[in-house]
C-alpha cells in the first residue's frame, strides 16, 4: 500500500471542545483520519458540543481508494466497537450526559452498529446502510446523508435500510444530494468533493445533534 500516510497522534482520538459537555464521536470514513476532519470536528465543537475523533487504522491514512479497501478489510470490528465505550465511557465519566454520533461510510456503518447496543442518543451517517443480517433495532434518532450516485449491495439498498428502520420504531430522517459521489463531504478528497451539499449536510448534521444532546 504505497499511499499510505502516518498521522498524528496514532490510536489516540483527537478532542475538541469542552469535557463535559454532550459528546459527539466522530468516525472516519474509508480513508482514515485525514486532516480534513480536524476543521470538521471544530466547527462542530464551536456549537458547544465536546468532540472526540477516532483512529481506527492504527495511525494510518490514504487518500488511495484501492489502499482504503484495503485498510477498511483489515479492520478489528470487535477492537473498534471496544475502542468507541472506551471513549464514551470515559467522557461520560468527565461529565458528559449524552452522546452523539457521526460517521462517515465505514465510520457511518460502524456508528448505526454500535448504536444497536444503546450508548448512543442520536447518530448522524454519511452514504451507510446496514444490510439486514448487520441490523438490529438502533434506539436512537437517525439522520442519514446519500449520494445521489452510489454502490450498494443486494439487501443494504437505502429504501431496504430505511424501511428496516421504520418498521423497528427508529424515528430517521433521510436526504439525498443531488449531483454529488460517494465520498462527496471529504475535503481532502477533491474529486469527490460536493463543498455546497457537504456545507448542507453539516448544518442539518449539527442541529439535528443539538436537538437530541443539548438540553
Amino acid at each position: 500500500m504505497a499511499d499510505l500516510v502516518a498521522i498524528p497522534s496514532p490510536n489516540v482520538p483527537l478532542y475538541y471542545g469542552e469535557p463535559g459537555r454532550p459528546l459527539v464521536v466522530i468516525l472516519p470514513d474509508w480513508y482514515g483520519r485525514l486532516p480534513w476532519l480536524e476543521a470538521y470536528a471544530e466547527a462542530v465543537a464551536s456549537r458547544g458540543l465536546r468532540v472526540a475523533v477516532l483512529d481506527f487504522y492504527d495511525g494510518w491514512a490514504t487518500t488511495s481508494a484501492i489502499d482504503a479497501e484495503q485498510l477498511m478489510n483489515d479492520l478489528d470490528l470487535g477492537a473498534t466497537l471496544a475502542l468507541i465505550d472506551d471513549v464514551i465511557s470515559v467522557e461520560r465519566a468527565n461529565g458528559s450526559t449524552k452522546v452523539g454520533a457521526i460517521g462517515f461510510s465505514v465510520g457511518g456503518w460502524l456508528a448505526l452498529v454500535h448504536a444497536e447496543g444503546g450508548a448512543t442518543d442520536a447518530v448522524v451517517s454519511y452514504y451507510s446502510s446496514l444490510s439486514a443480517a448487520d441490523h438490529g433495532v438502533i434506539p436512537a434518532p437517525v439522520m442519514l446523508h446519500f449520494a445521489e450516485t452510489d454502490e450498494w449491495e443486494p439487501g443494504e439498498t437505502p429504501a431496504e435500510f430505511i424501511d428496516r428502520l421504520k418498521d423497528h420504531g427508529t424515528p430517521v430522517i433521510e436526504h439525498t444530494y443531488l449531483g454529488t459521489v460517494h465520498s462527496f463531504a471529504n475535503a481532502t478528497i477533491s474529486l469527490n468533493l460536493d463543498a455546497r451539499a457537504a456545507a448542507l449536510a453539516f448544518a442539518r448534521s449539527v442541529s439535528f445533534l443539538e436537538n437530541h444532546l443539548v438540553d
